[in-house]
């Protein structure tokens, strides 16, 4: 498998390191040439000197035999536009980094569903490992068939959890409401802007993606 990582970070190197190690091909764009003949000797793969935002720049990495985008820059602006390019040239699957949690939203917004904040989730784990918990990993319990999927409720989607209109298979888990963690009731309103969380069975992807995250299709 290809992958393709914007940004030459320390989260990048490591990730880098590990896929190659497991016989990955592995190509870094990165944008200071001090940076790309630093780390060069070390890794075993393939580097882009250029602005990894830049349609031209993405070309060159051939998304048609790309597996992944990482865009895993230091800037979150950076990070959501070589998203967006990416997406516009076709790559299969697209990981975007922020650091700052305030643009989340407007990536879910975006159709930006794989999205990452590193720092937040390596802190919830500190504090799950600190008071005893041992966390799972979400990717262990969503097993088979079933997905997760998440949007931003629109003023049509105000309504209840057992109103609200979804295809077979498919329930609302949570609401994320101005940061705060809802379990929705049968007859819990929705309201614009909620972060909506639901399960669903893979073959609704598809058609959940053309109806609240159109423009990632």
């Amino acid at each position: 498998m290809r992958a393709v990582f914007v940004g030459a970070s320390s989260l990048t190197l490591m990730g880098a390191r590990i896929l190659l190690k497991r016989h990955h091909e592995v190509v870094i764009i990165e944008q200071s040439l001090e940076r790309i003949e630093a780390i060069r000797e070390g890794l075993d793969c393939g580097f882009i000197h250029g602005d990894g935002s830049k349609p031209a720049i993405l070309r060159e990495s051939d998304p048609t035999v790309t597996d992944t985008l990482f865009c895993l820059t230091g800037n979150d602006q950076t990070n959501i536009l070589a998203s967006l390019v990416g997406r516009s040239l076709g790559f299969e699957r697209i990981v975007t980094k922020i650091e700052d949690p305030e643009f989340e939203h407007i990536c879910l917004e975006l159709g930006l569903e794989n999205t990452i904040v590193p720092a937040r989730t390596i802190g919830r784990h500190l504090a799950d490992l600190f008071e005893g918990q041992d966390p799972l990993e979400l990717s262990t319990m969503i097993r088979e068939d079933a997905r997760v999927f998440s949007f931003v409720a629109r003023e049509e989607d105000a309504t209840s959890r057992n109103e609200l209109v979804l295809p077979e298979m498919s329930r609302v888990i949570c609401i994320y409401r101005e940061g705060k963690f809802l379990l929705p009731e049968a007859d819990t309103a929705m309201k614009a802007g909620d972060e909506v969380v639901l399960i669903t069975h893979r073959k609704n992807l598809p058609e959940l993606h053309q109806r609240w995250n159109p423009a990632r299709r």
